[in-house]
């Protein structure tokens, strides 16, 4: 009944709003014809990500004179889009905050509400992912989920007995080397290792302590010899290759062609979801993030996610209790039952996660979600932006053998303090 049309507004239709300079998302009746209150909500990829539809219904169930309307937006045009939205005084009421470095960009530009009362109220002691958001004692978000990352394997490629609850990089790439198997198209690599730059920068800052807009990265040395080195031994895809064929993570961990993929906690979502409906029948569980030294402590990296409500909200008084709703107890029991990492943990919260269907419960997934410590994947700065894009830029031509390691990260010291600082 409730899922009309307008649950959906696509970022083209809100960026048509812009353009006729009616106010973006928030433009149209704020109440519907049967008087309930309209608030609309800036999200991404609302169909395929079970958390957004989880906390809007459950919000609704529990307050049934406020629709909550999603203006969805493809993931990789979120920032953008959103930042053309808010310049162009969209009234859209939340904002989906999609990492910190862009809350921060929001905050400072006076673009959100603030949330200080709201954050005051809060147990702190029961959130993780809170302190991203403390810009000299103010906040504007709130977070609703916490993730990080996390080794996740599968079970049919690792064999007996082998132990991964306190693995190192050493052990990691010996065994990934050791399962590699095949050739050509049948090929199974023992790992699979993204694109992305975090998993190589942001591993070895979490695990070193190093500083990510330091200007000096030659913590990173040891971790991109490791994933060279895996590349070199045919133990995980080149590349070139990943890159070129937009390879992805979930993808190919599915195909069952890969033994161990470092990721972030929320592709447990998707497993369970594709698994669900047929798409793959991986047999599957989560391990620590290899650690420099088995020593019992497992140091891994992630972000939160929040929800903050616009300056120019047409529904304010609403949005902020959806805000408040989603990242507190009851939000975090509704993605919890979806395989989401709540922001906000309980006992009885992590029961309802280890209790979805087919998430692995046995110790060493217990282990793997229960980090000792996750670092910030990303410093919070209003150089963080210009400091990520040099350093993925130099990160994919040491991948993909254009700079060696040492002349790679030389070119990111460089550039960084030059560039940047």
């Amino acid at each position: 009944m409730r899922k009309t049309p307008a649950r959906a507004l696509t970022a083209a239709i809100a960026v048509t709003l812009l353009a006729a300079g009616c106010g973006g998302g928030g433009g149209g009746s704020d109440t519907t014809a049967d008087g309930r209150a309209v608030v609309k909500i800036a999200l991404w990829n609302y169909d395929t990500t079970p958390e957004f539809k989880a906390l809007i219904d459950g919000f609704e169930a529990e307050n049934p004179k406020i629709d909550i309307q999603p203006v969805d937006i493809l993931a990789d045009d979120y920032a953008d889009k959103v930042t053309t939205m808010l310049a162009g005084g969209d009234s859209t009421d939340v904002l989906t905050m999609k990492n910190v470095t862009d809350y921060a960009r929001y905050a400072t530009r006076g673009q959100l509400k603030s949330l200080d009362d709201d954050v005051k109220a809060l147990d702190k002691a029961s959130y993780s992912g809170l302190e991203p958001f403390d810009l000299d004692g103010h906040y504007y978000a709130m977070p609703y989920r916490q993730d990080f990352w996390v080794l996740f394997y599968n079970k049919a490629l690792i064999p007996a007995g082998t132990d991964l609850s306190d693995l190192t990089w050493a052990g990691y790439t010996s065994l990934a080397k050791k399962i590699t198997k095949g050739g050509g198209a049948a090929k199974v690599y023992g790992t699979y290792l993204q694109t992305w730059r975090s998993v190589v920068q942001a591993t070895a800052a979490a695990q070193t302590g190093g500083d990510l807009l330091s200007g000096d990265y030659g913590f990173f040395k040891d971790q991109y010899t490791t994933a060279l080195d895996l590349q070199k031994a045919g133990a995980t895809m080149p590349f070139a290759t990943a890159k070129s064929q937009q390879v992805t993570y979930k993808t190919i961990f599915e195909s069952g062609k890969v033994g161990m993929v470092p990721m972030g906690s929320w592709l447990a979502a998707g497993l369970l979801e594709d698994k669900a409906q047929g798409k793959t029948d991986v047999d599957w569980g989560m391990a620590p993030m290899p650690q420099i030294a088995a020593d019992g402590k497992a140091t891994t990296f992630g972000s939160p996610t929040a929800f903050a409500v616009n300056k120019k909200a047409r529904r304010s008084a609403e949005a902020e209790k959806f805000v408040k709703w989603a990242s507190g107890p009851k939000g975090a029991e509704a993605i919890a039952k979806v395989g989401v990492v709540p922001a906000y943990t309980s006992d009885a919260v992590m029961k309802s996660y280890f209790a979805v269907k087919g998430m692995p419960s046995d110790a060493l997934s217990r282990k793997a979600m229960t980090p000792d410590t996750v670092k910030l994947e990303m410093p919070v700065s209003e150089k963080s932006s210009d400091i990520d894009q040099i350093l993925t830029e130099e990160h994919e031509l040491v991948m993909s053998g254009e700079k060696s390691v040492e002349k790679g990260i030389e070119e990111m010291n460089k550039r960084v303090k030059s560039e940047v600082q």
